[in-house]
């Protein structure tokens, strides 16, 4: 590889890094906005502390349980040296460390308006520490550094980009999380109400900050500037567009009217949705596997309510379901030509 074009990789993985790093924005924006007014602010201290925290304990043991010499493929152990270090090293360091504050900041929707803050900083610990970097060693382990592969990676579980690895994994921690604390006050039960957002534009531009962010997500996932990336993105964008379109279609279906939250959602489940597929993918499978996402987020949406599961922001349709979804999809819509 000439010295031009690995220092164009470099470049792009640094970019990638900083679009992913952008959506900790767009996430705050989202929730925030899908929140009462008087706990948006709560909302937004908690992703800036989290991916505070992410950034810490990432640096410090995750990294090193995710991508270290493997110990029988379950969790990794020791790194080289940070002085030995190529600047491919530390490009792919940040974009990682961008991916473990996505996961990490997933929570902070579901349990809005009822976890406290104690309680929150201890969960981020754990789960940007721990939780996310083991998961993460057992599929893409042996990714960088020369070292064994992961037991899932083993197996052949495909995931480019993250549907499970990052957003199961933060949902699941979430949706635990919900289980435990219960729904908040007056949201269910014989008086119960439906509790909306303060600042709905304000979401929406948050939904767009995560597409934008997005495209580095996915596009980043390959490590280097390669004839694949204008098709990963085309295939995101798609997946996008499908899922909204799918979760308007579907609102306006149940609801008699659309839905301005669910619609959004849709467009974020979509997205994860062909995050795991995405790298062998065309944009008509992308744009399937999106729109059946945008489908599942609206409807278990409405099956959550239904079982007085109180998810403030949709993180465990969108998230989840969707999460595991897109890991499905990818045998279902790859191109085997590609």
């Amino acid at each position: 590889m000439s010295s031009t074009a690995s220092s164009l990789d470099v470049i792009w993985v640094i970019f990638c890094a900083i679009l992913v790093s952008t959506m900790q924005a767009g996430f705050c924006c989202l929730e925030s906005g899908l929140v009462r007014a008087k706990n948006s602010i709560n909302v937004a201290i908690k992703n800036l502390v989290d991916f505070c925290i992410a950034c810490s304990m990432f640096w410090l043991l995750g990294f090193t349980l995710m991508f270290g010499a493997t110990a029988r493929g379950l969790v990794g152990t020791q790194l080289p040296p940070t002085s030995t270090w190529t600047a491919q090293d530390y490009a792919f360091f940040l974009f990682e460390l961008a991916f473990c504050g996505t996961a990490t900041t997933i929570v902070s929707g579901a349990v809005a308006e009822r976890m406290s803050f104690g309680g929150y900083f201890i969960t981020a610990v754990v789960l940007s520490s721990c939780i996310y970097p083991t998961t993460g060693h057992w599929v893409w382990g042996g990714l960088w550094f020369d070292t064994t592969p992961g037991w899932l990676h083993r197996l052949h579980f495909h995931d480019f980009a993250g549907s499970t690895v990052v957003h199961s994994v933060g949902a699941w921690t979430a949706f635990a999380a919900i289980l435990i604390i219960g729904p908040r006050l007056g949201r269910f039960g014989p008086r119960s109400k439906q509790i909306d957002g303060h600042n709905l534009p304000i979401a929406v531009l948050g939904v767009f900050l995560l597409w934008f962010g997005w495209f580095g997500f996915n596009g980043g996932s390959t490590f280097a500037f390669t004839d694949q990336v204008p098709r990963i993105l085309v295939n995101t964008a798609q997946g996008g567009a499908a899922g909204g379109l799918a979760a308007l279609i579907t609102t306006w279906i149940i609801h008699r009217r659309p839905q301005v939250p669910l619609i959004m959602n849709g467009v974020i489940g979509g997205l994860v949705s062909v995050t795991a597929g995405c790298d062998f993918m065309i944009p008509l499978g992308a744009a399937w596997a999106g729109a059946i996402g945008g489908i599942l987020c609206t409807v278990s949406a409405r099956l959550l309510s239904q079982y007085n599961i109180d998810d403030a922001v949709g993180v465990v349709p969108a998230h989840l379901v969707c999460g595991v979804w897109g890991t499905l999809a990818v045998p279902l819509f790859i191109d085997p030509l590609l």
